[in-house]
């Protein structure tokens, strides 16, 4: 994109999955690139960043000096850092990253003149979709303390760039996946080894954005002149059903589902259990309530308004994007 080209453009939560692939993405779009990196940043992200050619500001969204010094000379900034659902950390940690880490970003775009702030959110700010699909205007109804937090945020970018006192555009992907993502490897191994059973009725609603497209759309967001004060929902080009997800893995893999099915309900009274005994010690839980959301919440998106407005497209079927992620697990000998 020429518009990017010899701007200068800061990345905060640059070295995690989404951050990793919009950098390297900004530095081949001619963009002089700087990242906000805390210090348990993986060095080897950090180096393989040097090596383009990125600046490296050391620091947190929760450090406001920090903030304000990485902000300065930018006139993008993209907002990606947050604390996801790790159930060791308490409540005020999210209020920390995800909250006043972005009043701290909005305060140092507004002071320092920034041009344009892409705020990534998430469509987890309306959890459950009673009436799917849901466009921008569904109400808000956070289901959990990371979502209720990453509300709490947009809520924040979005008063800021309503009232003109900062140019931004709020941007809520769906579920994220692509090649790279760790998160979603367990479940493609399970299937492959037909031991990953659906827990629930199966016919629960997913949509997922490939990592691809999401940075395109941010992008996008980015530049064009119309999207300013504007919110937009990126996702993959069809949703599916739990059943038809763990179908499409199988097939990839070249075996028959397991076609076992699990009650939600005891699953999640145990996942809640495990959170209580697991919390108080800060040990991350091997199962928690909130993983359950996957397979008993319904996510389906419509993606009308960033495709008439910015032109936004996804290039895979759901069924190419699990083929080309499924590929590349066992590429890296993953699924052993």
């Amino acid at each position: 994109m020429e518009q990017l080209k010899g701007k200068k453009v800061l990345v905060t939560g640059a070295t995690g999955f989404v951050g990793t692939h919009l950098t390297k993405r900004l530095v081949s779009e001619g963009a002089d690139v700087r990242v906000l990196a805390r210090a348990s940043s993986k060095q080897e992200v950090l180096d393989s960043f040097a090596s383009l050619g990125v600046e490296v500001a050391r620091g947190d969204v929760c450090d406001r000096d920090a903030v304000f010094s990485a902000v300065r000379g930018c006139e993008l900034v993209f907002h990606i850092a947050a604390l996801f659902r790790e159930a060791k950390h308490g409540d005020e940690r999210y209020y920390e990253v995800n909250v006043e880490g972005t009043r701290n970003v909005l305060d140092a775009a507004e002071e320092l003149g920034v041009r344009r702030v892409l705020h990534c959110s998430t469509v987890g700010v309306h959890s459950h979709i009673p009436n799917p699909p849901a466009a921008e205007d569904e109400e808000y109804r956070p289901g959990d303390i990371y979502q209720l937090t990453k509300c709490e945020g947009e809520k924040l970018a979005q008063e800021r760039f309503r009232s003109g006192r900062v140019e931004g555009v709020v941007v809520r992907p769906a579920m994220i996946w692509g090649e790279g993502d760790m998160r979603m490897l367990k479940l493609f191994k399970g299937v492959a080894q037909r031991k990953f059973p659906i827990i629930g009725s199966g016919e629960t609603l997913t949509h997922w954005v490939h990592v691809e497209d999401l940075v395109e759309g941010f992008l996008l967001a980015a530049t064009v002149e119309r999207a300013k004060g504007q919110t937009y929902i990126f996702a993959g080009r069809t949703p599916a059903t739990i059943s038809e997800l763990v179908l499409n893995v199988a097939e990839a893999a070249g075996v028959e589902p397991l076609p076992v099915k699990i009650p939600a309900l005891p699953v999640q009274l145990l996942g809640s259990l495990v959170e209580v005994i697991c919390k108080p010690i800060g040990v991350e839980p091997p199962i928690y309530r909130r993983r359950v959301d996957f397979f008993t919440k319904d996510r389906c998106f419509d993606t009308t308004k960033a495709r008439e407005e910015l032109g936004y497209e996804p290039k895979l079927s759901f069924k190419g994007e699990v083929e080309r992620i499924y590929s590349w697990y066992k590429e890296n000998d993953l699924l052993n």
